[in-house]
């Protein structure tokens, strides 16, 4: 299969998880996959770039060595929420926002983004003005500062940046597909087994961990959330924008 072939996509976190899962899937596909990891990759790819993308300026060191080019950005890098609260912000929401901006507008028409939101994220609506508030600050720095005037606790911050992904992710698809022909989707997996599971466990408490499991079979394995993202990376999806994919197992459907 050749779905990819003559097209160049950046996956982020790719040295791990789904995002390892996802660049192998898009290679095998044709696809030339450059990756962003802070470690060091397990995998073949067509080029590497290490980075810490809660930083601005060394986002704006690794767009440098970034094609001048891309035809997909696939943003899977992320922390847990048991991290402190200042790092999932930048890395979970301000540092993904500024790699796409960017990169956006290195992307031709067909284009496409994605980016790896969660079931977590699933109550945005309740706070859906503050996300958008949020999402509208015009910078790296100036979301920052927006934070420091509105502090999000360390126990929900995990969940209210996902929120925050997919509100963006929402409301700047359009404005993106019709001025530009880029499309930008969300995938809002359920619990996998990825290194960063047990946090997850340690996050949510055992006691809610215990409560929802029998509203799931078991956890996906990373390869079953890598289709999806590839589907949505790829010209069979060029007429799905701004969407949030749950790849759950069902799991969202039991809250109804």
């Amino acid at each position: 299969m050749s779905k990819f072939q003559g097209k160049t996509i950046v996956v982020t976190g790719v040295s791990s998880g789904i995002g390892s899962d996802t660049a192998r899937l898009l290679r095998q596909q044709g696809a030339r996959v450059i990756g962003l990891d802070r470690n060091d990759p397990m995998l073949t790819l067509d080029g590497f770039v290490k980075a810490d993308l809660s930083e601005q300026a060394a986002i704006d060191a690794a767009l440098r060595q970034l094609p001048e080019r891309v035809d997909g950005l696939a943003n899977i890098a992320g922390v847990p929420g048991t991290a402190p609260v200042d790092l999932v912000a930048r890395v979970n929401f301000l540092g993904l926002r500024h790699l796409t901006q960017k990169l956006a507008e290195r992307m031709p028409e067909g284009g496409s983004i994605v980016n790896v939101s969660s079931i977590l994220g699933f109550e945005w609506p309740a706070r859906v003005d503050l996300h958008k508030a949020l999402a509208e600050t015009p910078s790296f720095e100036a979301g920052l500062a927006w934070l420091a005037r509105h502090p999000v606790p360390q126990a929900s911050c995990y969940q209210y940046f996902k929120e925050a992904l997919i509100v963006w992710t929402l409301t700047q698809s359009q404005r993106q597909f019709l001025a530009r022909g880029v499309r930008m989707n969300c995938v809002a997996p359920g619990p996998v087994f990825t290194p960063i599971l047990g946090d997850f466990v340690q996050m949510l408490g055992q006691e809610r961990v215990q409560a929802d499991a029998h509203r799931m079979k078991r956890p996906a394995f990373s390869d079953e959330v890598a289709p999806a993202i590839a589907f949505l990376l790829g010209d069979d999806a060029r007429w799905v924008s701004g969407i949030n994919l749950p790849v759950d197992g069902g799991l969202a459907s039991t809250y109804i």
